[in-house]
Parts: C-alpha cells; structure tokens; sequence
C-alpha cells in the first residue's frame, strides 16, 4: 500500500497540488506567529548604548506582590551614590552612572543629552576636540554634527527642562546613537535635568577574568530589599528603554491572538483542502474495496500519501517560517505596537509546533475521510462514491455544538467587558463562532438548498434547476466549498469592523472630553508648573488647566506582602490617571463631579471615578500608587462619571509632577473667552515665549492629530493581521474552488455528449457558485454578527458596529466575485477539450 500510495501521487496532480500549498502556507504562518510569542516570553532587547557595561543596574519598573504582572510607565530613578557602594564589591573594577534627558537643540530638533563619563558605557569615542570640561561645553554626536552642520568651537542652544542653556561645542564623538545624543558634564546634566544626586542606571565593569554573573550575584546582595534590578545579557537593554518592561510584555496577547487566529484557520483550512482532496477520490476508494482491499489497507493508503505530502511541505516551511516570525516583529516595531528595540528571539519549539499542527490536523483530516470510505461495505462502495450520502456525523454535531456554547459564553463575556478590554475577549470568540459554524455548516447549507431550490429554478431556468440537483445530491463537497468563503468574509468583516469599533469608543471617548480651544505645549521637554497661572492671567483666556497623563493603581485595602509571592496577592487596579490644576477644569474638560468638589483637589488628595470608589467615602484616604511606584495615601475629595472603560483619576498637578519622568507639565489646556478670537488668542499666548523658550501655542486640532495617530497605529495593527490571516483564507478559497470545480471534467464532459452547449454548462456553475457564495457569506455574516453584536455593546452601548457600511459591500462584494470568478474560470479550462475527450479521462 506504500508503494501504491506513492505511485498515485502523480495521477491526482490538482488535489496534491492544492494541498500542498494549504500544508506549507499554514505551517509557516503558525511557525512565524510562534516565533513572535516566544520573542514575547524572552522579551529580550539587546543594549546598545549600554553595551559595553558587562552588568547594569536600574530601577525595578515591576509592580511585585500581584496576581498579574503590572509595569510602572515612568522611570524609577535611583540614588546616584550607589555607584560608590557598589565599586566597593570585590571584583568591580569601576560603577559608571548614566543620567538620560529629552531635550531639544535649536539648530537640529530634539535630542537626548547624558553626562559625559557615561560614554564609556557605548562606548562613545571622540574624533575631534576634546571631553566637556566645564558647564558651558558640549559634545555633539558626529552624525548629528554633520546634520545640523555644526562644527567644533561653535556656539549651540539647548533647550532642556523649560529652560535655553548656551554651550560651546567643545568636541564630536561616534557611539550607538551619534544622531541624537549630546553630551554634558555630569554636573551640568544632572543640574538642567533636575536629578542632582539621582540617576537612571548604572553600569558595572568587573575587573579584567571576573564572571559578570557572579559580579551581578554580588551586587544584588548590596541592593536587597531595594526596588533595583540588576541586568545582565539582553536584559541590560531594559535599562535603556524602560517601555521594553511594559510595552514588551503587549507581545505575548498580540502574538497569542494572532497565532490563534492563525492556527485555527490553518486548521480549518487544510482540514478542507485535504477532505475535499480525498473526497474526490471516493469512486478509486469504492473501487479498490470491490476488488478486496481492506479497510486497515484503505486507510494505510491514504494515510501514506498525506503523511508523505505534509512531511515535504512543513519541512519547506521550517526555512521561511522563522523569517515570516521576523517580519511580523518588524511590521510590529513599524506600527508602534512594541519597541524596536525587541530582538528576535525563537529557538525550536515554534518550529515543531507549527510543523506539528500542520502534520495533525492533515492526518487527522485524512484519517477521517479514510475512515468514512473504509466503513463502506464493498457491495455498497460504488453507489456511495456515486451519491455521497454520507454529509453530516454525529461527532461533528456534538463539536458543533459546544463551540456554539463556548462562543456564547464569550459574547457575554464581550458584552460585560470595559470598552477598551473588548477586543481581547472578542478576538478568541471570532475563533470559536467560526469552529461552530464551520462543523455545522452541513446543516446550514442543506437548509438553504432546500429553501432556495425552487426560487432558484424558477429564476434560472433548467440550469438552476441542475444547479440546485446538484448541491442537494452533493451537499459534503458543497459544505468543502463553502467553508473558505465562510472564513474569508467571517474574518475579514470580524477584524476590520473590530477594528473601526474600538476606534469609534476612543473617539468618542476623546471628544466628550475636549472642551479647550487651544493646547500649549514645549519643545524642551515640558513646562513649568507656575507657567499655568501666568496663562490663566492672560487678556482672553477663560481658563487654564494644566494636564499631566500616566497610569495609576488603586492598591487593595490589604498589604501587599512579600511573603505572599506573584500570582498568590491581591490585584491592584490599574487606571488612568491624569494631573490637573483644578482651576478651570470644569472649562478646559468634560470632568464633573458625581459627589464632593473638584476645586477640593489640592496636596495629598484625588478624585476617583465613581465605578472605582464604591468602596470608599469622601474624605476616606485611598491607598495608592503614582506611576513611578511611589506608595501615597490620598484623601478622596470627589468621585467623577467617565464612560466606561476610559475612567480617569484626577490627582492635583503639583502632587503627580515629580513623579513623572520629565518632571514637567506636557501640556496646558486653555479655553478662549466668550468673544475672544482663538486665533488672536493663539498669537498672543505665542508672545510667551521670549520668556519660556520653546513654547509652542497649538490649535486642539494637535490633540486631535494625536488621538487620529494611536487610532492610525490600531488600524495598521487590524490591517497587518487581517492581510495575513484574511490573505491565507482567501487563497484557500481560490485553491479550494478551483479544485472542486476541476474535478468535474468527467461531469461538464457527459453534459456535451448528451447536448449541452459550454454557454449552459458555465450557467449552471454560475448558479452553483452563487449559492457557495451566498451561503459562505451567510455563515460568515453569523460569525461576523456573533462576535460584533457584544463587542458594540460594550464599547459603543448600540448592537451595530462603528464604521462605514461601504465596509460590508466591499468585503462581500469581493467574496462573490471571487468565487464567481475562480469558479468559472476553472470551470471554462475544464469546457476547453471537445466533448469526444471524455474517453481519455482517468478514474
């Protein structure tokens, strides 16, 4: 039967053909999507800038103690003179701190300054002058040098921490980063950055034959008990970028969601493919048990030619697969979604499981059609193959069945979600509606046969009339063609209107929230507090409010204990937070408060959303933590309403400043006078700037550019997984109408021979393929409904989806016309030979 089963391969060119490229793309899409979820696991950013320090020493940005990892988004500085103690640990050589700046030069945009002793972490090297020296000199990076044209002993303007500060160019340097660093004293730094006696890392060089990960052991006993990490290998680059920490860990649910999405359409269509493949070899099958080939024989003969194709096919895959994976991370890094500084990182087990999953589900596929046919009783073998009675199991009805429960539950799960967390839980309900009506999808299309068969003949004529024969005598292989159809317009209606309704509540969300008319921000990094009340004091100004965005936790009313050890604690809440000036809020947003006053907020105090404060009353003091990790009791003044999902707690400016990375106000919100011109209003407010260099007067159409931007990024996002599993379905529909149309020559070629004209014959395939159309985009439409009806119920409070209709006509448009047209065009290769070819068909 091996022998046999490689001697058939070449006589069914068409199915292994299609089955092979199902086999192969699955396997490389499943093994690039399981690369990515392990590059999220390691979360491995190499260093760049801090490279040539063998060990680093930071802040800890992890929240420890809780159920659920959580990350701190502002940086947590550390005590400058830690260096010392830890050049004291036998073995190191010397501790280099690194203090890090956004700033911006006046001659060539925004940069990012350090001291000068911590270009021995990159290392920087100088090619021209010489080190800064004293607190009027720079060294610019080389790269930037020659872009800004600037050369040594030149005079340049920095703007940093709200303020200008004149420097002498005293020398250049090359390093990782030369189109974008500057170098001061360290002094200096330190004073313009306002952090004297704090830094951002800390490099450790070992002495010359010590092991760095016995120096890093060594240093971890020094800073026990503090929230500091030490970081050896790819770790270091957390040191580097601290949103590695927190956007990195964002790679593992998108890898997951996408790898699962892409795992089950690889399962659904290869499964098809090769069932369908199979399928049409049921009369060689039916023939083969008449002449007394047994069943274990039936089933060693299919088994081996699957096994065969799909060993050479995910073998193929294993080599682009890896590469897809490093593709995907890129597109990724490109959209904004993880850093760019995340490396690749996937060793074999992505590989074996998208080998595995492509070798199962083909044997399993295979196995079942095989099964089908051996259970056939010779005398009944060639009738069967004839008519294919056999279209629905018991088995595939129970599946069906509690996918359609488990798809249920996570609707309702969809519906009780916040808003913004929808989409996490819809994602894996599309998986699961699309597994229930795709093993139920018999029953479906058997239904709408039977609807439709008059209707149809009577529209259509004689050629609706065989059309609508055919899809009842043959309702398996007409279930085979519809499925692809199904997943295409299920998914592509799925991910793109998921898409534009989260995209919608964010929107909404913003503009029930924007009542400013202008927004002032800074290009040196920020502004200073006192600078709202000289705002507020302007000719035309109504109000003012300064506006400072991060993240805050509500901590639980227990103690977070060490002893109690990760995913054992209790679970803070996360939130927005956000720091005002409560003067002129109720002017410059759409905060009211529920209960309490909002102009109470003043020191150690905060305004919780009303959905988080249940458990509290005014004047309780609601332990907290800031986004730099910093515990504080605060007491509550107010409660605020916020549309569900984008609730934000409001914390006095003054209390949330210095416990932010830059230390500075981004932004003040101003709203115009009743009468007052905003445009004048703009110019006016622009005068300040001779006294608070960089300051940049906006119209609200920059917060507007800026929500459309993280808005753009999710669309990116929703556009890459959509071309990539979408893109696979759709190939699987064309593979999959192409071969069950080919199939039928022997059928197009009787037709002739008894008078059929190819016009007739194209009609009749014309009315079949618009019955696969309609019922694919029917179940696709049930997908699509089932897992959006809940998700707009959470994010928009309305059954019906945000987003342009003309979404829906596309999508489905395309589906029917790509089935019409795959399906004619393979049906008019077929009508090519002469009808007296029939002779030389093969069984």
């Amino acid at each position: 039967m091996i022998r046999l089963a490689l001697r058939t391969l070449r006589h069914h060119t068409g199915g292994f053909v299609a089955s092979f490229v199902a086999l192969f793309l699955g396997a490389v899409i499943v093994i690039g999507s399981g690369g990515l979820l392990e590059t999220g696991i390691h979360n491995a950013a190499p260093p760049h800038r801090l490279a040539a320090a063998p060990v680093v020493v930071t802040g800890d940005q992890r929240y420890e103690y809780t159920q659920q990892e959580l990350v701190f988004p502002e940086r947590l500085h550390i005590d400058a003179a830690l260096a010392e103690r830890i050049e004291k640990v036998p073995g190191v050589e010397s501790a280099v701190g690194d203090l890090s700046f956004t700033a911006a030069l006046a001659e060539g945009g925004k940069v990012t300054g350090h001291g000068w002793s911590s270009a021995k972490l990159s290392p920087y090297k100088l090619t021209d002058g010489a080190a800064p020296a004293a607190d009027g000199q720079i060294v610019l990076g080389k790269a930037l040098a020659e872009r800004t044209g600037v050369r040594t002993g030149q005079q340049v303007r920095l703007l940093v921490h709200g303020a200008q500060h004149s420097y002498r160019v005293a020398g250049l340097a090359t390093g990782p980063d030369d189109g974008g660093d500057v170098f001061l004293t360290d002094a200096a730094a330190a004073q313009v950055a306002d952090r004297v006696g704090r830094t951002d890392s800390i490099g450790v060089f070992p002495v010359s034959g010590a092991d760095p990960r016995e120096i890093a052991s060594a240093v971890r006993k020094v800073v026990d008990g503090s929230p500091i990490a030490v970081l050896t290998g790819d770790e270091r680059g957390r040191a580097e970028d601290p949103g590695v920490v927190a956007d990195g860990s964002d790679l593992v649910p998108l890898a997951a969601a996408f790898g699962g999405l892409s795992a089950m359409v690889t399962v659904f269509v290869v499964a098809g493919t090769l069932g369908l493949s199979i399928q049409q070899r049921q009369r060689e099958m039916a023939l083969l048990r008449t002449i007394g080939a047994t069943p274990g024989q039936l089933r060693r003969l299919v088994l081996g030619e699957t096994l065969l194709l799909a060993v050479v096919a995910t073998g193929l895959a294993t080599v682009p697969g890896p590469r897809f994976g490093r593709r995907l991370l890129s597109a990724f890094a490109d959209a904004g979604a993880v850093p760019d500084s995340i490396a690749y990182r996937a060793g074999s087990v992505p590989v074996i499981v998208g080998v595995g999953t492509a070798l199962l589900t083909a044997v399993g596929a295979a196995y079942i059609a095989a099964q089908a046919a051996a259970r056939t009783r010779p005398t009944e073998a060639l009738a069967e193959a004839t008519l294919r009675r056999r279209w629905f199991s018991l088995f595939r009805l129970i599946v069906g069945v509690l996918c359609l429960a488990g798809g249920a539950a996570l609707a309702w799960g969809t519906a009780g979600s916040a808003g913004p967390d929808a989409a996490g839980v819809a994602t894996p309900a599309a998986m699961v509606w699309a597994s229930a009506f795709g093993l139920l999808g018999p029953v479906v299309v058997r239904a709408m046969v039977a609807v439709l068969r008059r209707p149809v003949g009577k529209v259509s004529g004689l050629a609706g009339e065989l059309a609508a024969h055919n899809a009842r005598a043959r309702t398996a292989r007409l279930a085979s063609a519809v499925m692809p159809v199904m997943l295409a317009s299920g998914l592509a209606v799925g991910l793109i209107y998921m898409q534009t309704t989260q995209s919608d509540g964010a929107e909404r969300a913003f503009d029930e929230n924007l009542r400013a008319d202008l927004v002032v921000t800074s290009a040196s990094g920020g502004l200073p507090l006192g600078l709202v009340d000289t705002i507020r004091e302007q000719p035309g100004v109504a109000a003012a409010s300064a506006q400072i965005p991060t993240t805050g936790y509500l901590e639980p009313d227990e103690p977070m204990r060490p002893s109690e050890g990760e995913d054992t604690g209790p679970q803070p809440t996360e939130m927005a937070m956000q720091g005002v000036t409560p003067q002129g809020l109720d002017r410059t947003t759409a905060f009211q408060a529920a209960s309490g006053s909002l102009a109470a907020l003043s020191g150690d105090s905060v305004a919780l959303p009303a959905a988080y404060a249940e458990d509290h009353e005014l004047g309780d003091l609601v332990p907290m933590r800031l986004g730099d990790g910093t515990r504080v009791r605060l007491k509550l003044v107010a409660t605020v309403e916020g549309r569900r999902g984008y609730e934000t707690a409001l914390v006095p400016a003054s209390t949330l400043v210095g416990h932010t990375d830059g230390g500075l106000v981004p932004q003040i919100s101003v709203r115009a006078a009743d009468g007052t011109d905003p445009a004048r209003l703009r110019a006016s407010l622009g005068k300040l700037a001779q006294d608070q260099p960089g300051l940049r007067v906006s119209g609200k159409e920059v917060l507007e550019a800026a929500q459309a931007d993280a808005d753009d990024t999710q669309e990116w996002m929703a556009h890459l997984v959509l071309g990539v599993v979408v893109g696979y379905a759709t190939l699987a529909l064309v593979n999959t109408q192409v071969l069950a149309t080919a199939e039928r020559r022997k059928e197009f070629m009787l037709q002739r021979l008894i008078g059929a004209t190819r016009r007739q014959v194209l009609q009749m395939m014309t009315v079949e393929a618009s019955l696969v159309a309609l019922a694919g985009i029917v179940l696709g439409l049930l997908v699509a409904g089932a897992t959006l009806a809940p998700l707009s119920m959470s994010v928009l409070g309305t059954a019906l989806p945000g987003g342009s209709p003309w979404i829906l006509v596309s999508v489905l448009a395309g589906a029917v016309a790509l089935t019409l047209a795959t399906t004619l065009l393979a049906a008019w290769a077929v009508l090519r030979g002469r009808p007296g070819d029939m002779a030389g068909i093969k069984e």
